[in-house]
């Protein structure tokens, strides 16, 4: 079964320009291989989280530490089902979503911080498995997604795109390094 969408960058023309930064942010080689390298490394940050730093917000109106992760995993969802839907030629169009929407609704506050990564932890590896039974010929299928065309194989870069988004940001703004 041949794989080519693994190493092969999504055009442009496979996803709307909102979601070029994040493709743009997903370093060369197998894509694969890099969500499962992503895998290692999001857990590792997660679990290394101060349980003083889980609550904590930068800036007033911003997520905490835990809506972050939230967020990661409900946009991880939301991706891997696009994907799904437009690899098995299901090519009905889907809403947008509101992820600040999603976070207020999201109940963080009654979770740990490692609940979080366990869930993360099953629901990349899941995707994984699907992302891996994917030929070119269903990696390139596509849908309209938030009134925009988009492939499967352009959702599965965004998704690790996104990740890695993210994990910047907690680095830097929540966790200071």
């Amino acid at each position: 079964m041949r794989q080519n969408w693994r190493t092969t960058r999504p055009s442009a023309s496979e996803h709307a320009p909102f979601y070029a930064g994040y493709i743009a942010a997903v370093p060369d080689g197998d894509l694969l291989e890099t969500l499962e390298g992503q895998l290692s490394e999001t857990l590792q940050l997660w679990r290394e989280v101060p349980p003083a730093k889980a609550d904590y917000a930068y800036a007033e109106g911003k997520w905490t530490v835990k809506a972050v992760m939230s967020h990661i995993i409900d946009a991880e969802r939301v991706f891997s089902y696009r994907a799904l839907r437009a690899a098995r030629g299901d090519a009905t169009p889907v809403p947008g979503f509101d992820e600040n929407a999603y976070a207020k609704e999201a109940p963080t506050a009654n979770r740990t911080v490692r609940d979080l990564a366990d869930e993360f932890e099953h629901v990349r590896r899941g995707n994984i498995m699907m992302y891996r039974s994917l030929d070119d010929q269903a990696a390139g299928r596509s849908l309209v997604a938030s009134n925009n065309p988009v492939t499967a194989r352009a959702l599965m870069w965004i998704t690790a795109g996104h990740e890695r988004h993210h994990s910047r940001v907690l680095r830097e703004r929540y966790l200071g390094g």
